[in-house]
């Protein structure tokens, strides 16, 4: 099992990069995201790896995050979910917004994903749920926000309240993480600014 590589980009395309490492040449499959978020040709990039063993070869999936990893493991543990579907979903959500679809029972945003349909994402959302928990992901997904739980905790809550507004959690959540959060804020005035975001 390769569980990461760091190497120089020889080549990005649109859903692989060529990544040299000791003058060989892997080939590895990657997301959108992850294509427009590597470094440019030449430059070094570290690749947390899937080995996907096929009966006419081997695949490579790279992920820039152990938590990309994790959930794409998750995501092909899902029966009729292959490797290239869970691409696709961690090319239209995050890993953090794909965990809250399905805490929310979100199957709409995830189904905006190629090749899900509205089944697959309730099947999904009934596979995984169990496999999420709520107050670890919104820590994940405000751990850069602040040093300060409290503050961590405030942006939880507004995204929470823009759910009970009617608003989908993914989008509450992208709402919130637009937000410049500071120590000082709490809840209303996060969810002031979230609101303004979800205007553009």
């Amino acid at each position: 099992m390769i569980a990461y590589m760091t190497g120089t980009v020889a080549a990005v395309l649109e859903s692989r990069v060529i990544l040299e490492v000791n003058q060989i040449g892997y080939q590895i499959y990657i997301t959108s995201r992850t294509a427009g978020a590597l470094p440019g040709r030449g430059r070094t990039v570290k690749l947390h790896t899937y080995l996907n063993v096929k009966e006419d070869g081997l695949q490579l999936f790279g992920f820039l995050t152990e938590e990309e990893l994790e959930t794409f493991q998750l995501l092909i543990g899902v029966n009729g979910i292959g490797p290239k579907a869970a691409l696709g979903i961690l090319s239209v959500l995050e890993a953090g917004e794909l965990r809250l679809a399905v805490l929310a029972g979100d199957a709409k945003t995830i189904a905006r994903a190629p090749g899900v349909g509205n089944k697959t994402a309730q099947k999904l959302i009934l596979e995984l749920k169990d496999k999420f928990d709520l107050q670890e992901t919104f820590e994940r997904q405000f751990q850069n926000a602040s040093s300060q739980s409290g503050t961590k905790g405030a942006a939880a809550e507004a995204v929470e309240a823009l759910t009970a507004l009617g608003y989908s959690a993914t989008d509450a959540l992208r709402a919130v993480k637009k937000t410049e959060i500071t120590d000082e804020m709490d809840t209303e005035q996060i969810l002031k600014l979230a609101l303004r975001n979800m205007a553009f």
